[in-house]
């Protein structure tokens, strides 16, 4: 695309991945968006800018069927958004990374880590939406969707942020099979998690259940009461950056 200001990836399974990334000090910072979201939100540019003033590298990209990456949105699953994950981690980084994960990406961030325990030093979890297909999607389908997903295997569920979102049943199915709750989640490293108690898609009850679940000593849940899921305030965003900042102190010390 002509003016373009991402790069592409193309992955081992032949997927074309856009991303960006920003050269400087370890540890990587590694931005893992959520579900239907891409590396163009608020808390993924901001970051982005933190990482290039503080001379931080960081990477930010879209998943297949997201943003500006090549696929359909529905024909993706956990696990295929997992290996795109790796792809990112695998071949556009180096040395010790601190995963960002944002709702679903926070699902993400885990599997990752525990694909490349070697590599992955630091989580920071926001609106952690852990096992989210199985745990807070599924519970709340109405019997039109699971009618649907039963029938036709696809359900156009509504979305208070744009257009209906269209859920799977391969979706679902592939969710189970990615499931880490109720743990124990093997990483040892520090977790940081910000959770906003006002959030109408992951509880905030569900992240400390999350917290509980990894295995490492140094997890702190940070619970913001007014928060949002977005958690993209310019006062959520400050606390963004002061947590990456701390993590990639400790990890550098």
């Amino acid at each position: 695309m002509q003016n373009d200001p991402f790069d592409r990836l193309a992955t081992p399974q032949g997927r074309l991945l856009a991303y960006h990334a920003i050269v400087g000090r370890g540890p990587t910072l590694a931005w893992l968006s959520g579900f239907n979201s891409d590396m163009t939100g608020t808390k993924a540019q901001a970051l982005a800018a933190w990482s290039r003033q503080a001379d931080q590298a960081f990477v930010r990209f879209d998943y297949s069927g997201h943003g500006r990456s090549s696929g359909v949105f529905e024909d993706g699953t956990i696990g295929a958004w997992l290996e795109d994950s790796l792809a990112v981690l695998d071949f556009l980084t180096t040395g010790p990374l601190v995963l960002v994960g944002s709702s679903m990406g926070a699902w993400l961030s885990l599997l990752a880590a525990q694909a490349r325990p070697e590599r992955v030093k630091g989580l920071l979890l926001i609106a952690p939406a852990v096992d989210f297909t199985k745990r807070l999607m599924g519970p709340a389908l109405p019997a039109e969707a699971r009618a649907a997903l039963a029938g036709a295997g696809r359900w156009a569920m509504p979305s208070s942020y744009g257009a209906p979102t269209i859920i799977t049943q391969a979706l679902l199915d592939d969710g189970d099979r990615h499931s880490l709750m109720p743990g124990p989640i093997p990483f040892q490293g520090p977790v940081r998690i910000l959770q906003g108690q006002k959030d109408p898609d992951v509880p905030w009850r569900h992240a400390l259940d999350t917290a509980e679940a990894i295995g490492s000593a140094d997890v702190q849940t940070t619970l913001i009461k007014d928060g949002d899921h977005r958690l993209s305030r310019p006062q959520d965003i400050a606390l963004l950056e002061r947590t990456a900042a701390q993590l990639c102190a400790a990890l550098s010390a």
